[in-house]
């Protein structure tokens, strides 16, 4: 299968005052297009600060991280900002949605970024928010809709861009069991699709939903196993 990501001895430290902190100590791994993992770790064991980098919202002290091929370890911010909004989709815990944007405005600002003009925008942004179930939505604003329907107006906006790679951090984090089953469904959906999907999270039944289960601990890849 193809490469899409790969990380060759990937070091990550920050400095607080003369104390270091070694948040990733030599990280190898490689993820195939169309896989579908997800990142486990206790409470500082470096998933989070993996996740920033495979996100190219940081980079590292040490290290590779191949990205389609382009390595993006040391590229400058600008450089960064365009690789993050055309092959990353993200989605969060939090969803990060704009409080004065109704959901279609929220779909459409990569796409903004992006140079798309608005009348493209506005149907592109329509058709993902009907794929998503959100179709009689579009113009309510995030404090207008549950937990669930903001996370589908996330999971839109992560999608808007056909990013190579989607990043869900504890993406049923903050919602009902229920409403969880129903994203998850979704994410799966997304991936049957052939989309490559990188989920953290904290719980087991969560990750199982994968098809390859990385454990981190104390900055190490504790683990990689395939989901028989």
């Amino acid at each position: 299968m193809e490469t899409i990501i790969a990380l060759e001895n990937l070091i990550k430290n920050y400095y607080v005052g003369t104390q270091v902190v070694k948040a990733l100590r030599g990280i190898n791994l490689s993820i195939s297009k169309g896989e579908y993992v997800a990142i486990m770790g206790p409470s500082g064991s470096g998933k989070s600060t993996l996740m920033n980098i495979l996100g190219a919202l940081d980079t590292p002290t040490e290290g590779k991280y191949f990205l389609n091929g382009t390595d993006v370890s040391s590229l400058v911010d600008d450089r960064l900002a365009a690789i993050r909004n055309r092959e990353i989709g993200f989605i969060f815990q939090t969803f990060n949605l704009l409080q004065r944007y109704n959901a279609l405005e929220n779909v459409m600002l990569p796409l903004v970024y992006a140079g798309v003009p608005r009348s493209e925008r506005q149907k592109m942004a329509t058709e993902v928010l009907k794929h998503v179930g959100l179709g009689d939505r579009v113009l309510h604003k995030p404090s207008e809709l549950s937990g669930g329907q903001r996370q589908r107006v996330a999971i839109a906006r992560a999608l808007i861009n056909h990013p190579s790679i989607i990043l869900a951090d504890e993406p049923t984090g903050n919602l009902d069991s229920k409403i969880s089953l129903e994203i998850m469904k979704l994410i799966r959906d997304i991936h049957d699709q052939g989309n490559t999907i990188i989920l953290v999270t904290h719980e087991e039944s969560i990750a199982l939903e994968s098809q390859r289960i990385i454990r981190l601990l104390d900055g190490h890849v504790e683990s990689d196993s395939l989901i028989e």
